[in-house]
């Protein structure tokens, strides 16, 4: 049980710091007027839990509290899907309709798009770890 909570910690700790920094790197590189750090970190994460899901159910054995680390730990402090809809209500009261539906449908598919790579990346990383075994 305390291991659990360690890992959820830990991994609470790493994926909201992960996404302070990489959130900042995007925003100063494509500017502050569309939430891409946000969009970002939310493709990150799909991408990495669908790895994690694919690669921890078919390839190797991921242990629980591993798991724990991973998916509501790091993941879930990683992606921030309650500040994308902050972001994109706030796109709406301000009348910024056009950057608001584009924000929500590109964080949908984004995610989307991401959690099916992740799945490819993890039966394709399988299949060579297969291989050189």
């Amino acid at each position: 049980m305390w291991s659990k909570i360690f890992a959820l910690g830990l991994g609470g700790f790493l994926g909201s710091n992960l996404r302070y920094w990489i959130s900042n790197w995007v925003m100063e590189r494509l500017g502050p007027y569309f939430p891409y750090g946000t969009l970002a970190v939310n493709g990150i994460g799909c991408f990495i839990l669908g790895f994690i899901t694919v690669y921890g159910n078919e390839t190797i054995e991921i242990t629980p509290t591993f798991r724990v680390f991973i998916a509501p730990g790091m993941i879930g402090a990683l992606t921030t899907f309650s500040t994308f809809s902050l972001e994109s209500f706030n796109l709406i009261r301000e009348s910024n309709y056009t950057s608001a539906v584009i924000n929500i449908a590109l964080n949908i598919i984004i995610g989307l798009f991401a959690v099916e790579l992740g799945f490819l990346a993890a039966k394709a990383f399988a299949v060579t770890a297969n291989e050189v075994a």
